[in-house]
Protein backbone atom coordinates (compact mmCIF):
# COMPACT_ATOMS: atom_id res chain seq x y z
CA UNK A 1 0.00 0.00 0.00
CA UNK A 2 1.28 3.45 -1.51
CA UNK A 3 2.14 6.15 1.58
CA UNK A 4 -0.32 8.75 -0.03
CA UNK A 5 0.22 12.25 0.19
CA UNK A 6 -2.74 13.31 3.02
CA UNK A 7 -0.50 10.54 5.29
CA UNK A 8 2.70 12.36 4.28
CA UNK A 9 1.14 15.68 5.07
CA UNK A 10 -0.33 14.56 8.55
CA UNK A 11 3.30 13.50 9.74
CA UNK A 12 4.84 16.88 8.93
CA UNK A 13 1.73 18.77 9.86
CA UNK A 14 1.30 16.84 13.35
CA UNK A 15 4.57 17.61 14.94
CA UNK A 16 5.18 20.89 13.35
CA UNK A 17 1.31 22.11 14.64
CA UNK A 18 3.08 21.07 18.42
CA UNK A 19 5.86 23.09 18.28
CA UNK A 20 3.83 26.04 16.91
CA UNK A 21 1.64 26.26 19.40
CA UNK A 22 4.28 25.99 22.15
CA UNK A 23 6.27 28.13 20.47
CA UNK A 24 3.47 31.02 20.62
CA UNK A 25 3.61 34.01 23.09
CA UNK A 26 -0.48 33.39 23.50
CA UNK A 27 -1.82 32.12 26.74
CA UNK A 28 -4.85 30.41 25.37
CA UNK A 29 -6.12 28.94 28.71
CA UNK A 30 -2.83 28.35 31.01
CA UNK A 31 0.40 27.31 30.56
CA UNK A 32 -0.33 23.97 31.12
CA UNK A 33 -3.87 23.47 29.75
CA UNK A 34 -1.89 24.79 26.12
CA UNK A 35 0.95 22.61 26.44
CA UNK A 36 -2.42 19.73 26.59
CA UNK A 37 -4.16 21.13 23.58
CA UNK A 38 -0.86 21.41 21.77
CA UNK A 39 -0.03 17.88 21.88
CA UNK A 40 -4.15 16.83 21.31
CA UNK A 41 -3.26 18.88 18.11
CA UNK A 42 -0.40 16.74 17.24
CA UNK A 43 -2.79 13.38 18.12
CA UNK A 44 -5.53 14.41 16.73
CA UNK A 45 -3.47 15.42 13.15
CA UNK A 46 -1.74 11.72 13.62
CA UNK A 47 -5.41 9.87 13.79
CA UNK A 48 -7.27 11.54 11.42
CA UNK A 49 -4.52 11.60 8.22
CA UNK A 50 -3.37 8.11 9.78
CA UNK A 51 0.39 8.82 9.29
CA UNK A 52 1.26 6.16 11.72
CA UNK A 53 -0.61 3.42 13.48
CA UNK A 54 -3.24 4.50 15.76
CA UNK A 55 -1.45 3.27 18.55
CA UNK A 56 1.96 4.36 17.83
CA UNK A 57 0.32 8.15 18.03
CA UNK A 58 -1.31 6.81 21.42
CA UNK A 59 2.20 6.47 23.19
CA UNK A 60 2.89 10.40 22.46
CA UNK A 61 1.56 11.49 25.72
CA UNK A 62 3.76 8.84 27.36
CA UNK A 63 7.09 11.44 26.42
CA UNK A 64 5.15 14.05 26.19
CA UNK A 65 3.36 14.86 29.16
CA UNK A 66 6.03 14.30 31.14
CA UNK A 67 8.59 16.95 29.62
CA UNK A 68 5.89 19.59 29.53
CA UNK A 69 4.72 19.53 33.40
CA UNK A 70 1.56 18.43 32.50
CA UNK A 71 1.93 14.75 34.36
CA UNK A 72 4.73 12.83 35.46
CA UNK A 73 5.78 9.48 34.01
CA UNK A 74 4.24 8.02 36.72
CA UNK A 75 0.65 9.12 36.28
CA UNK A 76 0.82 9.27 32.59
CA UNK A 77 1.83 5.85 32.56
CA UNK A 78 -0.89 4.63 34.98
CA UNK A 79 -3.68 5.23 32.32
CA UNK A 80 -1.89 2.23 30.27
CA UNK A 81 -2.45 -0.04 32.96
CA UNK A 82 -6.01 0.36 34.00
CA UNK A 83 -8.41 -1.65 34.86
CA UNK A 84 -10.49 -1.17 31.73
CA UNK A 85 -7.21 -2.07 29.45
CA UNK A 86 -7.29 -5.98 31.25
CA UNK A 87 -10.88 -5.77 31.04
CA UNK A 88 -10.22 -6.25 27.09
CA UNK A 89 -7.32 -7.82 27.50
CA UNK A 90 -9.40 -11.08 29.45
CA UNK A 91 -12.18 -10.26 26.59
CA UNK A 92 -9.20 -10.72 23.84
CA UNK A 93 -8.10 -14.14 24.91
CA UNK A 94 -11.47 -15.15 25.36
CA UNK A 95 -12.42 -13.97 22.12
CA UNK A 96 -8.89 -15.79 20.56
CA UNK A 97 -10.16 -19.07 22.38
CA UNK A 98 -13.31 -19.37 20.78
CA UNK A 99 -11.07 -18.67 16.90
CA UNK A 100 -8.62 -20.87 17.65
CA UNK A 101 -11.20 -23.70 18.10
CA UNK A 102 -12.89 -23.13 15.63
CA UNK A 103 -15.87 -22.72 18.31
CA UNK A 104 -17.27 -19.05 16.79
CA UNK A 105 -17.30 -21.07 13.25
CA UNK A 106 -19.74 -23.68 14.86
CA UNK A 107 -22.14 -21.25 16.00
CA UNK A 108 -22.52 -19.51 13.61
CA UNK A 109 -22.82 -22.05 11.32
CA UNK A 110 -26.16 -23.57 13.78
CA UNK A 111 -27.49 -20.33 13.91
CA UNK A 112 -27.93 -19.97 10.08
CA UNK A 113 -29.13 -23.20 9.71
CA UNK A 114 -31.83 -22.95 11.96
CA UNK A 115 -33.13 -19.68 10.43
CA UNK A 116 -34.31 -21.50 7.37
CA UNK A 117 -33.28 -21.80 3.36
CA UNK A 118 -35.48 -19.19 1.48
CA UNK A 119 -33.67 -15.94 0.44
CA UNK A 120 -34.70 -13.54 2.84
CA UNK A 121 -34.04 -16.43 6.43
CA UNK A 122 -30.57 -16.52 4.81
CA UNK A 123 -29.60 -13.17 4.36
CA UNK A 124 -31.15 -12.92 8.59
CA UNK A 125 -29.49 -15.99 9.37
CA UNK A 126 -25.85 -14.74 8.50
CA UNK A 127 -27.08 -11.10 10.05
CA UNK A 128 -28.00 -12.81 13.41
CA UNK A 129 -24.63 -15.40 13.26
CA UNK A 130 -22.64 -12.23 12.82
CA UNK A 131 -24.57 -9.96 15.22
CA UNK A 132 -24.00 -12.57 18.20
CA UNK A 133 -20.31 -12.99 17.44
CA UNK A 134 -19.97 -9.53 17.22
CA UNK A 135 -20.78 -9.50 20.96
CA UNK A 136 -17.99 -11.36 22.04
CA UNK A 137 -14.81 -11.31 19.33
CA UNK A 138 -13.72 -8.54 16.81
CA UNK A 139 -16.36 -7.73 13.86
CA UNK A 140 -13.31 -7.74 11.84
CA UNK A 141 -13.12 -11.83 12.87
CA UNK A 142 -17.17 -12.00 13.28
CA UNK A 143 -16.76 -10.93 9.54
CA UNK A 144 -13.78 -12.61 8.13
CA UNK A 145 -15.77 -15.86 9.44
CA UNK A 146 -18.90 -15.22 7.57
CA UNK A 147 -17.67 -14.37 4.03
CA UNK A 148 -16.42 -17.02 3.05
CA UNK A 149 -19.72 -19.24 3.98
CA UNK A 150 -21.81 -16.32 2.21
CA UNK A 151 -19.84 -16.64 -1.19
CA UNK A 152 -20.37 -20.27 -1.14
CA UNK A 153 -24.05 -19.63 -1.16
CA UNK A 154 -23.89 -16.63 -3.38
CA UNK A 155 -21.77 -18.77 -5.80
CA UNK A 156 -24.56 -20.65 -5.69
CA UNK A 157 -26.83 -17.99 -7.82
CA UNK A 158 -24.15 -17.48 -10.53
CA UNK A 159 -23.94 -20.73 -11.66
CA UNK A 160 -27.82 -21.78 -11.77
CA UNK A 161 -30.16 -21.77 -15.36
CA UNK A 162 -30.64 -18.20 -15.41
CA UNK A 163 -27.29 -16.91 -14.53
CA UNK A 164 -26.51 -14.19 -11.73
CA UNK A 165 -29.72 -11.77 -12.78
CA UNK A 166 -30.91 -8.27 -11.14
CA UNK A 167 -32.77 -10.63 -7.96
CA UNK A 168 -29.50 -12.70 -7.46
CA UNK A 169 -27.12 -9.54 -7.51
CA UNK A 170 -29.65 -7.96 -4.74
CA UNK A 171 -29.33 -10.99 -2.54
CA UNK A 172 -25.69 -10.79 -3.01
CA UNK A 173 -26.23 -7.29 -1.70
CA UNK A 174 -27.95 -7.96 1.10
CA UNK A 175 -26.03 -10.57 2.60
CA UNK A 176 -23.00 -9.31 1.83
CA UNK A 177 -23.91 -5.80 3.55
CA UNK A 178 -26.31 -6.97 6.21
CA UNK A 179 -22.80 -8.97 7.39
CA UNK A 180 -20.52 -6.18 7.92
CA UNK A 181 -23.37 -3.97 9.19
CA UNK A 182 -24.77 -6.76 12.03
CA UNK A 183 -20.88 -6.70 12.79
CA UNK A 184 -20.89 -2.78 13.60
CA UNK A 185 -24.27 -3.09 15.25
CA UNK A 186 -23.21 -6.35 17.19
CA UNK A 187 -20.60 -5.48 19.13
CA UNK A 188 -23.01 -2.36 20.75
CA UNK A 189 -24.16 -4.61 22.65
CA UNK A 190 -21.67 -5.75 25.41
CA UNK A 191 -18.61 -3.80 27.21
CA UNK A 192 -16.31 -5.73 25.85
CA UNK A 193 -17.96 -5.77 21.90
CA UNK A 194 -16.11 -2.89 20.61
CA UNK A 195 -13.46 -0.88 22.22
CA UNK A 196 -15.27 2.35 22.33
CA UNK A 197 -17.24 1.16 24.97
CA UNK A 198 -14.11 0.22 26.87
CA UNK A 199 -12.87 3.56 26.15
CA UNK A 200 -16.22 4.97 27.71
CA UNK A 201 -15.93 3.00 30.51
CA UNK A 202 -12.63 3.62 30.98
CA UNK A 203 -13.31 7.18 30.98
CA UNK A 204 -15.95 7.09 33.66
CA UNK A 205 -14.43 4.90 36.17
CA UNK A 206 -10.97 6.92 35.80
CA UNK A 207 -11.91 10.47 36.09
CA UNK A 208 -15.54 10.66 37.05
CA UNK A 209 -15.04 7.13 39.37
CA UNK A 210 -18.74 6.45 37.76
CA UNK A 211 -19.33 2.20 37.05
CA UNK A 212 -21.37 0.66 34.56
CA UNK A 213 -21.48 -3.05 35.02
CA UNK A 214 -21.40 -5.54 32.17
CA UNK A 215 -24.80 -6.11 32.83
CA UNK A 216 -25.63 -2.88 33.00
CA UNK A 217 -24.69 -1.69 29.37
CA UNK A 218 -26.53 -4.93 28.22
CA UNK A 219 -29.70 -3.91 29.60
CA UNK A 220 -29.86 -0.90 27.14
CA UNK A 221 -27.12 -2.38 24.71
CA UNK A 222 -28.89 -5.24 23.50
CA UNK A 223 -31.63 -4.06 22.90
CA UNK A 224 -30.37 -1.04 20.67
CA UNK A 225 -28.07 -4.13 18.88
CA UNK A 226 -30.87 -6.12 18.23
CA UNK A 227 -33.36 -3.49 16.77
CA UNK A 228 -30.31 -1.86 14.93
CA UNK A 229 -29.65 -5.32 12.75
CA UNK A 230 -33.70 -5.83 12.11
CA UNK A 231 -33.88 -1.97 10.92
CA UNK A 232 -30.77 -3.16 9.01
CA UNK A 233 -32.81 -6.21 7.85
CA UNK A 234 -35.82 -4.86 6.88
CA UNK A 235 -34.08 -1.91 4.65
CA UNK A 236 -32.12 -4.27 2.86
CA UNK A 237 -34.37 -7.15 1.81
CA UNK A 238 -37.81 -5.40 2.29
CA UNK A 239 -36.52 -1.59 0.83
CA UNK A 240 -33.26 -1.47 -0.84
CA UNK A 241 -32.40 -4.81 -2.31
CA UNK A 242 -35.57 -7.01 -2.53
CA UNK A 243 -35.38 -10.58 -4.09
CA UNK A 244 -39.17 -11.41 -4.01
CA UNK A 245 -39.27 -14.42 -5.69
CA UNK A 246 -35.80 -15.53 -5.72
CA UNK A 247 -35.32 -19.27 -5.01
CA UNK A 248 -32.31 -21.67 -4.43
CA UNK A 249 -32.25 -25.25 -2.53
CA UNK A 250 -29.16 -25.95 -2.47
CA UNK A 251 -27.92 -23.73 0.25
CA UNK A 252 -28.73 -25.73 3.29
CA UNK A 253 -26.37 -28.64 1.40
CA UNK A 254 -23.37 -25.96 1.34
CA UNK A 255 -24.28 -24.66 5.76
CA UNK A 256 -24.98 -28.81 6.10
CA UNK A 257 -21.16 -29.62 5.06
CA UNK A 258 -19.44 -26.96 6.53
CA UNK A 259 -20.85 -28.19 9.52
CA UNK A 260 -20.06 -31.63 8.63
CA UNK A 261 -16.40 -30.47 8.18
CA UNK A 262 -16.23 -29.16 11.79
CA UNK A 263 -17.12 -33.08 12.81
CA UNK A 264 -17.54 -33.46 16.25
CA UNK A 265 -17.58 -31.05 19.11
CA UNK A 266 -14.06 -31.78 20.57
CA UNK A 267 -12.82 -31.75 24.19
CA UNK A 268 -10.84 -28.32 23.38
CA UNK A 269 -14.29 -26.84 22.23
CA UNK A 270 -16.05 -28.15 25.28
CA UNK A 271 -13.62 -26.70 27.30
CA UNK A 272 -14.57 -23.06 25.99
CA UNK A 273 -17.70 -22.98 26.11
CA UNK A 274 -17.48 -24.06 29.45
CA UNK A 275 -14.90 -21.48 30.26
CA UNK A 276 -16.99 -19.24 28.16
CA UNK A 277 -20.54 -19.47 29.75
CA UNK A 278 -19.03 -19.10 33.17
CA UNK A 279 -17.41 -15.74 32.64
CA UNK A 280 -20.22 -14.50 30.89
CA UNK A 281 -22.73 -16.00 33.40
CA UNK A 282 -20.11 -14.32 36.06
CA UNK A 283 -20.71 -10.87 34.31
CA UNK A 284 -24.11 -10.81 34.07
CA UNK A 285 -24.43 -11.83 38.00
CA UNK A 286 -21.86 -10.29 39.59
CA UNK A 287 -23.95 -7.66 41.04
CA UNK A 288 -26.54 -10.62 42.74
CA UNK A 289 -22.74 -12.33 43.83
CA UNK A 290 -21.15 -9.41 45.38
CA UNK A 291 -24.38 -8.40 47.53
CA UNK A 292 -24.57 -12.41 48.58
CA UNK A 293 -20.78 -12.83 49.19
CA UNK A 294 -19.62 -8.58 49.64
CA UNK A 295 -15.99 -10.10 50.98
CA UNK A 296 -15.58 -11.71 46.97
CA UNK A 297 -15.76 -8.16 45.62
CA UNK A 298 -16.21 -9.57 42.14
CA UNK A 299 -15.34 -7.24 39.29
CA UNK A 300 -15.56 -6.97 35.51
CA UNK A 301 -11.79 -7.32 35.05
CA UNK A 302 -11.05 -9.58 37.69
CA UNK A 303 -13.92 -11.79 35.88
CA UNK A 304 -12.02 -10.96 32.56
CA UNK A 305 -8.48 -11.79 33.46
CA UNK A 306 -9.86 -15.39 35.49
CA UNK A 307 -11.00 -16.45 32.07
CA UNK A 308 -7.80 -15.49 31.04
CA UNK A 309 -6.10 -17.80 33.23
CA UNK A 310 -7.97 -20.70 33.28
CA UNK A 311 -8.02 -20.73 29.35
CA UNK A 312 -3.97 -20.18 30.03
CA UNK A 313 -3.33 -22.39 32.32
CA UNK A 314 -6.02 -25.80 32.48
CA UNK A 315 -4.23 -28.07 30.43
CA UNK A 316 -6.71 -29.93 27.55
CA UNK A 317 -4.43 -32.57 27.56
CA UNK A 318 -2.32 -33.39 31.28
CA UNK A 319 -0.17 -36.29 30.17
CA UNK A 320 0.98 -34.00 26.71
CA UNK A 321 1.04 -30.67 28.44
CA UNK A 322 -1.24 -29.47 25.98
CA UNK A 323 -3.15 -25.92 26.83
CA UNK A 324 -6.18 -24.68 24.86
CA UNK A 325 -4.37 -20.96 24.18
CA UNK A 326 -0.57 -20.52 24.54
CA UNK A 327 1.22 -17.55 25.05
CA UNK A 328 2.62 -17.34 21.73
CA UNK A 329 -0.93 -17.50 20.30
CA UNK A 330 -1.06 -13.89 21.58
CA UNK A 331 1.09 -12.66 18.63
CA UNK A 332 -2.57 -12.43 17.07
CA UNK A 333 -3.93 -10.74 20.10
CA UNK A 334 -4.57 -6.69 19.19
CA UNK A 335 -2.40 -5.15 21.44
CA UNK A 336 -1.93 -1.94 19.45
CA UNK A 337 -5.75 -1.62 20.52
CA UNK A 338 -4.81 -1.85 24.20
CA UNK A 339 -2.01 0.79 23.98
CA UNK A 340 -4.62 2.65 22.37
CA UNK A 341 -6.69 2.74 25.55
CA UNK A 342 -4.01 4.00 27.34
CA UNK A 343 -3.28 6.67 25.21
CA UNK A 344 -7.00 8.06 25.25
CA UNK A 345 -7.07 7.71 29.19
CA UNK A 346 -3.83 9.80 29.36
CA UNK A 347 -5.07 12.21 26.99
CA UNK A 348 -8.50 12.88 28.85
CA UNK A 349 -6.63 12.93 31.88
CA UNK A 350 -4.59 15.74 30.82
CA UNK A 351 -7.50 17.59 29.95
CA UNK A 352 -9.03 17.03 33.09
CA UNK A 353 -6.52 17.91 35.12
CA UNK A 354 -5.14 20.85 33.57
CA UNK A 355 -9.04 22.53 33.43
CA UNK A 356 -9.86 22.02 29.90
CA UNK A 357 -13.02 20.20 30.56
CA UNK A 358 -14.16 22.35 33.45
CA UNK A 359 -13.55 25.64 30.73
CA UNK A 360 -15.40 23.79 28.38
CA UNK A 361 -18.46 23.04 31.08
CA UNK A 362 -18.62 26.45 32.12
CA UNK A 363 -18.47 27.90 28.55
CA UNK A 364 -21.43 25.82 27.78
CA UNK A 365 -23.49 26.55 30.84
CA UNK A 366 -23.51 30.67 30.17
CA UNK A 367 -25.27 29.94 26.87
CA UNK A 368 -28.56 28.59 27.01
CA UNK A 369 -28.16 25.65 24.90
CA UNK A 370 -31.25 23.02 24.35
CA UNK A 371 -29.95 20.06 25.97
CA UNK A 372 -31.95 17.68 22.90
CA UNK A 373 -30.85 19.81 20.62
CA UNK A 374 -26.93 19.73 21.98
CA UNK A 375 -27.67 15.86 21.77
CA UNK A 376 -28.42 15.90 18.22
CA UNK A 377 -26.00 17.42 17.47
CA UNK A 378 -23.21 15.96 18.81
CA UNK A 379 -24.82 12.08 18.10
CA UNK A 380 -24.78 13.12 14.13
CA UNK A 381 -21.10 14.65 14.26
CA UNK A 382 -19.83 11.41 16.18
CA UNK A 383 -21.68 9.33 13.77
CA UNK A 384 -20.82 10.85 10.53
CA UNK A 385 -17.23 11.77 11.54
CA UNK A 386 -16.79 8.04 12.30
CA UNK A 387 -17.35 7.49 8.71
CA UNK A 388 -13.93 8.68 7.85
CA UNK A 389 -11.94 8.16 11.06
CA UNK A 390 -10.88 5.42 13.91
CA UNK A 391 -13.81 5.44 16.17
CA UNK A 392 -11.81 4.35 18.76
CA UNK A 393 -9.57 7.17 18.64
CA UNK A 394 -12.41 9.22 17.99
CA UNK A 395 -13.89 9.06 21.24
CA UNK A 396 -10.42 9.01 22.78
CA UNK A 397 -10.65 12.89 21.75
CA UNK A 398 -14.06 14.01 22.21
CA UNK A 399 -15.39 12.13 25.10
CA UNK A 400 -13.73 14.43 27.65
CA UNK A 401 -14.82 17.03 25.40
CA UNK A 402 -18.42 15.65 25.26
CA UNK A 403 -18.12 14.78 29.77
CA UNK A 404 -17.58 19.22 29.72
CA UNK A 405 -19.99 19.87 27.84
CA UNK A 406 -22.69 17.34 29.73
CA UNK A 407 -20.83 19.26 32.95
CA UNK A 408 -22.14 22.58 31.50
CA UNK A 409 -26.00 21.44 30.76
CA UNK A 410 -26.34 20.40 34.24
CA UNK A 411 -27.10 16.72 33.19
CA UNK A 412 -25.25 13.17 34.18
CA UNK A 413 -22.43 12.61 32.80
CA UNK A 414 -23.93 9.60 31.69
CA UNK A 415 -26.94 10.56 29.85
CA UNK A 416 -24.88 12.45 26.88
CA UNK A 417 -21.64 9.88 26.94
CA UNK A 418 -23.52 6.90 26.18
CA UNK A 419 -25.51 7.24 22.83
CA UNK A 420 -22.63 9.23 21.84
CA UNK A 421 -20.10 6.28 21.98
CA UNK A 422 -22.49 4.43 20.87
CA UNK A 423 -23.08 6.60 17.68
CA UNK A 424 -19.40 6.20 16.74
CA UNK A 425 -20.26 2.12 16.04
CA UNK A 426 -22.94 2.85 13.72
CA UNK A 427 -21.13 3.54 10.57
CA UNK A 428 -22.85 1.86 7.76
CA UNK A 429 -22.02 4.57 4.86
CA UNK A 430 -18.56 4.31 3.24
CA UNK A 431 -15.94 1.22 2.57
CA UNK A 432 -13.34 2.78 4.93
CA UNK A 433 -15.27 3.63 7.58
CA UNK A 434 -14.73 -0.04 9.43
CA UNK A 435 -12.80 -3.63 8.78
CA UNK A 436 -16.22 -4.91 7.97
CA UNK A 437 -17.35 -2.77 5.48
CA UNK A 438 -13.88 -2.78 3.95
CA UNK A 439 -13.86 -6.61 3.77
CA UNK A 440 -17.12 -7.02 2.08
CA UNK A 441 -16.14 -4.33 -0.27
CA UNK A 442 -13.67 -5.96 -1.27
CA UNK A 443 -15.70 -9.07 -1.72
CA UNK A 444 -16.50 -7.22 -5.32
CA UNK A 445 -19.70 -7.35 -5.44
CA UNK A 446 -20.60 -4.01 -3.73
CA UNK A 447 -20.09 -0.57 -5.15
CA UNK A 448 -19.44 2.51 -3.06
CA UNK A 449 -22.89 3.65 -4.23
CA UNK A 450 -24.58 0.87 -2.96
CA UNK A 451 -23.47 0.92 0.18
CA UNK A 452 -23.76 4.75 0.43
CA UNK A 453 -27.25 4.57 -0.83
CA UNK A 454 -28.54 2.06 2.00
CA UNK A 455 -26.11 3.48 4.76
CA UNK A 456 -27.35 6.92 4.61
CA UNK A 457 -30.97 5.39 5.11
CA UNK A 458 -29.10 3.22 8.19
CA UNK A 459 -27.32 6.42 9.60
CA UNK A 460 -30.79 8.49 10.06
CA UNK A 461 -32.46 5.64 11.43
CA UNK A 462 -29.00 5.01 13.93
CA UNK A 463 -29.68 9.02 15.01
CA UNK A 464 -33.07 8.40 15.62
CA UNK A 465 -32.89 5.28 17.75
CA UNK A 466 -29.99 6.79 19.64
CA UNK A 467 -32.17 9.90 20.78
CA UNK A 468 -34.88 7.89 21.97
CA UNK A 469 -32.32 6.09 23.98
CA UNK A 470 -31.00 9.64 24.63
CA UNK A 471 -34.69 10.99 25.74
CA UNK A 472 -36.28 7.87 27.15
CA UNK A 473 -33.93 5.37 27.96
CA UNK A 474 -30.96 5.93 29.57
CA UNK A 475 -32.70 8.47 32.36
CA UNK A 476 -34.93 5.28 33.34
CA UNK A 477 -31.65 3.32 33.80
CA UNK A 478 -29.45 5.64 35.28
Amino acid sequence: MSYSRVKRFGLIAGPLLFVIINNLNIEFISEKADAVISVATWMITWWVTEAVSISVTALLPLVLFPLLKVMSINDVGANYGSPIVFLFFGGFVLALALEKVNLHKRIALNIIRLTGTSPNKVVLGFMIATGLLSMWISNTASTVVMLPIALSVIHLLINDNDGFTKKDQNFALSVMLGIAFSANAGGIATVIGTPPNSVLIGLLENEFHTEISFIKWMAFGLPFSIIMILAVYITLVKIMYPSKGLTFRTSENIILDEIDKLGKLTKKEKHVLVVFSITVFLWIFRGLINRFLPSLGLTDTIISIMAALTIFVIPHNVKKGEFIVEWKDTEKLSWGILILFGGGLALAKGMSSSGIVGLISMTISSYNIGIVFTAFVLITLMLFMTELMSNVALVAVLAPVIAGIAIGLDIPLIHLLIPVTMASSCAFMLPMATPPNAIVFASGYIKVKDMMKAGVVLNCIAIFLLMLLFIFVIPLLF
